[in-house]
Formats: structure tokens, sequence, C-alpha cells
């Protein structure tokens, strides 16, 4: 991600210094060094973006999803855990957790899993609303074929008696 950051930050100091020329067989203007960044921009982007890929790995969801958490208590704090395995043969990474609002607070693992390694994602839920609950944690992993997990759990929150 730094590479292509890098690249496109080279790419627009270039293109405000880069030489004007004019190509001798057409006579349109062109900008040379402009050419030679877009060139090596995207060579970046695809060593890059095979880097990612070469580090991918697999993962499983142990639990069924959505998870069904049943009647919940109203305003009362309940902590929610996703199982996972590396399937892969490479450390499974995940990048950032986050969730689809803000009475959801999720934990996003600092250390890496190595392959056949089981690990869970983390996130308390407050207890907030009344009836029928649907929360979404997004988990961003290095996993193929898609970096993008959504994790889903549902309930229903009931007045305290």
């Amino acid at each position: 991600m730094n590479i292509i950051k890098s690249t496109l930050a080279l790419f627009a100091i270039a293109s405000l210094v880069g030489c004007n020329t004019t190509d001798k067989k057409t006579g349109a203007s062109t900008n040379d060094t402009t050419n030679k960044i877009e060139h090596i921009s995207k060579q970046e982007i695809a060593q890059a973006a095979a880097a990612d890929s070469a580090n991918a790995t697999t993962i499983q969801w142990m639990d069924s999803l959505p998870l069904y958490l049943g009647k919940l208590t109203q305003n009362k704090e309940i902590e929610v855990t996703f199982r996972f395995k590396n399937t892969g043969d490479k450390n499974l990474v995940i990048e950032n957790v986050s969730a689809s609002c803000g009475c959801t607070i999720p934990e996003t693992p600092k250390e890496p899993f190595a392959p056949g390694q089981e690990g869970i994602i983390k996130a308390k839920f407050n207890g907030s609303g009344s009836g029928a609950i649907t929360k979404h944690v997004t988990v961003i992993a290095n996993t193929k074929p898609s970096k993008n997990h959504e994790l889903t759990f549902t309930g229903e929150v009931v007045e305290s008696k």
C-alpha cells in the first residue's frame, strides 16, 4: 500500500515539474516525465499487487453466520466473538476490523496468525435499541479470494424487568 501511495505522490510531483516536448511524428505536445512516471507507476502497482497476492492466505469462519444471540437485555453490554482458523500457508494478518454503527465496538487483533492457528474477533455490543437487531462487523485481512469479510450477528433486544 505504501508503494502505491509513494508512486502516486511521485506521479503528482513529476506532472507538475515535467518537461513538455513535441512529438516529432505527430506534432502533439507530450510530457516526457509524466509518460515515464505513468509507466513506472503501472509497473510498481502491478508488482505491489503481485506481492500482495503472494502473501495472501485463506480463512475459515468456524461459527455459522449470522450468529444468533437470542434475547438480549436492553442497555446491557455483551461481548460477541467470531472464531476463525488460518487455513492457508501464509501468516494471516487482520488489517482492520470495523462495525456498521457506534453501538458495536470491535477489536483488531495485533499479532499475525500462523498457518493452522485459530483466533477470534471480539466485538462489544452496548445493548441499545429494542426488538430485532442485525449488526455487521467488517474484517479486512490478507485473504484470497477476497480481503473483506462481513460478519453478522442478530438478536432480540428486550427491556429489562
